[in-house]
């Protein structure tokens, strides 16, 4: 029975190489005979999909394929599939793990409080970071400079890699993995360097640039290429991460992209009406609370929030009214109050005390 290379796949002819090779990747990371161990059916599965790929990858014999139903009239696949997998993931090993030079720098964290001012303009901070970089006094080569520190690895014979036999399903199969004596490098450090001891790094106190985006809030995290701890053996710097959270505002409150004051006023200028200086981030504001205003009565200044993030424009400053009912009258205060309130009708009334009861019930009298 002919095999649907396609179907394999899970793709169709119309798939590009790319998305085939996504689709193979998926596959044989799932169906690899290292995570199914002594699954006979996983193991077939995984031959299946090592033969589609080195059909459908191949541009000639995909053709062929596509106009004839076969790649090759002898064979419809031929070679190690591990050489496949290997040549997919980079290297010989499970999941990529395979021979490289050098190592990756370890991923670095640091976390900055940014001020609405700072998040609103973008602004560059600059923050200290603790991180290893290349030796400076042998830069990196472990080795004490001007020695013959350095010898080739014995093991691999300066080639950083070693093959392995591995009996599988189809046989005795060769892959090639990092040296464990150099770990890939070729070269064995005999002379190490006096200021790192040969691990060719040393610790440093570093100054940071940060470019905060436009409208950063708390809870963001900014990932800085490269500024992590220094590779080993010409390997690649890691990453800095770098949490940020938000300070807290002497007067304005951020929700979203809009800010929030919350003007307190009294009674006289809610019911008369009044004019009020406000904060923003640029310059004061003045508005004008009419008349008969209300407590959680909101005032939207347009635009004088913060920048969208993800968007175009600006959010709004929005002023929130809150009555400040005054606690401690004086006796004039008071006195102007009870007219006001016989003049507009309003009735006050005063409930005894539960004590004051108990005293009338007792002597029959205030």
């Amino acid at each position: 029975m002919t095999v649907d290379y396609y179907e394999v796949l899970g793709v169709v002819k119309t798939t590009d190489r790319k998305e085939i090779k996504a689709a193979y990747r998926k596959l044989a990371l799932k169906f690899h005979p290292d995570k199914n161990p002594g699954d006979h059916e996983a193991e077939e599965k995984f031959k299946q999909i090592n033969e589609a790929y080195a059909i459908l990858s191949d541009p000639e014999k995909r053709d062929r394929y596509d106009r004839y139903g076969s790649a090759d009239p002898q064979s419809h696949f031929q070679g190690d599939i591990f050489d496949i997998f290997s040549s997919v993931f980079g290297g010989g090993g499970f999941a990529g793990q395979g021979a490289q030079r050098g190592f990756a720098g370890e991923d670095l964290e640091a976390r900055l409080e940014v001020s609405l001012d700072q998040a609103r303009a973008g602004e560059t901070i600059e923050i200290e970071v603790r991180r290893l970089r290349l030796c400076i006094n042998c830069d990196g080569e472990r080795s004490e400079p001007g020695s013959e520190g350095k010898e080739t690895c014995p093991t691999c014979d300066g080639i950083g890699q070693v093959q392995r036999q591995v009996q599988s399903f189809l046989g005795m199969m060769v892959t090639q993995q990092a040296c464990p004596e150099c770990r890939g490098v070729g070269q064995i450090i005999t002379e190490p360097c006096t200021v790192c001891l040969g691990k060719g790094r040393s610790e440093t106190k570093d100054k940071v640039d940060v470019v905060l985006p436009k409208g950063i809030d708390g809870g963001y995290r900014l990932r800085i290429p490269n500024e992590g701890n220094a590779g080993i053996d010409g390997g690649p710097n890691g990453d800095l991460y770098v949490f940020i959270s938000a300070k807290e505002h002497e007067s304005l409150v951020r929700d979203g992209d809009n800010l929030y004051y919350y003007l307190k006023i009294g009674l006289a200028q809610a019911a008369l009406g009044s004019s009020f200086e406000v904060p923003t981030l640029d310059e004061p504001e003045i508005i004008r609370i009419p008349a008969g205003t209300t407590t959680g009565t909101e005032f939207r200044l347009r635009a004088m929030g913060m920048p969208r993030l993800r968007g175009i424009g600006m959010g709004d400053q929005i002023v929130v009214v809150e009555i400040d009912v005054p606690k401690n009258l004086s006796k004039k205060a008071k006195e102007l109050l009870e007219e006001y309130a016989q003049e507009t009708g309003e009735e006050i009334i005063e409930h005894e005390s539960f004590f004051k009861k108990i005293k009338k019930g007792i002597f029959g009298s205030d």
